[in-house]
């Protein structure tokens, strides 16, 4: 009998303290995503996690006891892309075109240990056309402080 995979949703939280600033980070996790035979619109289950969270932000912020919200809403999504192949595979495509009107996404290359410099450079340089191409939008980092010293304003740059 054919075993279907389906895509699961699992959250971790962690307190996170900093020069005394309290966050609750919250993550979750997808795994099984992209596994099946048939990927027919497997991001079909984040998405709808993703609206959920709003809607209960909404319902909360819409009640009469506003005290103690939770904030669940997904911020940000780190998508890791396969080293293998060129470029995005039409499952990254749909993702990203599902989701970046829902959320920030910042793709990430998954392995890139395991390429050469060289071949890591030709593989972003592929992402950023297909991504160009196909009217996806990324979360774009914020210009750092104009006050911050050289050093710090070259390694932004870098790193953007």
């Amino acid at each position: 009998e054919r075993i279907t995979q389906t895509v699961e949703i699992i959250k971790h939280m962690v307190d996170i303290e900093e020069k005394g600033v309290k966050l609750r980070l919250t993550i979750v996790d997808t795994p099984g995503f992209g596994d099946a035979v048939n990927n027919t619109e497997c991001w079909k289950p984040v998405a709808d996690y993703i609206d959920q969270q709003f809607e209960q932000y909404f319902r909360d912020e819409s009640g009469l006891n506003r005290k103690n919200i939770q904030d669940n809403r997904v911020h940000c999504c780190i998508y890791f892309i396969s080293p293998y192949g060129h470029g995005l595979r039409p499952l990254d495509v749909e993702f990203m075109k599902a989701l970046h009107q829902r959320v920030n996404i910042v793709p990430v290359l998954a392995k890139a240990d395991t390429l050469t410099p060289a071949e890591v450079q030709r593989m972003k340089n592929k992402i950023r056309e297909d991504i160009d191409h196909y009217g996806i939008r990324l979360y774009q980092f914020p210009e750092c402080d104009s006050d911050e010293d050289e050093e710090f304003k070259l390694q932004d740059q870098a790193l953007k």
